[in-house]
């Protein structure tokens, strides 16, 4: 089992949306049995909240289930547990290669990491920015290709 974590500061707009749309793609794939999805948040102001109303609204919007959803901060346990730690922005690299303990056997990177021909190297917060339809489309794209990227890392077989 392939496990992905996504990585922002309060893990209620960005990270939780991200894990919501991979979740949605992983299983669009028929590789819910390979592949496993969670999110977290480097700081730990919104622990046990729902995602964001906007977050929400959006994944509504493209019928994207984020049911029992929970914001998590990240622990030092995750490094042994994730094989990929998938940050929204630098701040967030940074905040998750801070943490003690743990065995990083985790591969860290940002998600636009995987959107190299985009001209934005980050996702922006939609809880400073409002908009939740950029941060969707940025998220979107990347979780496309960061799936595409493990089905060929994995050779594993999508069912398009």
């Amino acid at each position: 089992m392939i496990k992905v974590l996504f990585v922002c500061l309060g893990n209620i707009c960005r990270s939780p949306m991200a894990e919501a749309i991979f979740r949605a793609k992983v299983e669009a794939k028929g590789l819910s049995g390979a592949i496993a999805a969670d999110s977290a948040g480097t700081g730990s102001w919104h622990i046990g909240k729902e995602p964001h109303e906007g977050t929400r609204r959006i994944l509504r919007k493209h019928s994207i289930s984020y049911e029992g959803m929970k914001a998590r901060k990240l622990e030092s346990a995750d490094f042994g547990k994730f094989d990929y730690i998938v940050c929204m922005d630098d701040s967030n690299v940074s905040n998750v290669r801070s943490i003690p303990g743990g065995e990083r056997h985790s591969q860290i990177v940002r998600m636009m990491d995987y959107v190299p021909e985009h001209p934005m190297r980050e996702v922006p917060d939609p809880y400073y920015t409002g908009n939740f339809e950029e941060t969707y489309e940025l998220v979107n794209e990347g979780c496309e290709r960061l799936l595409q990227h493990i089905c060929e890392r994995e050779s594993l077989q999508r069912e398009d």
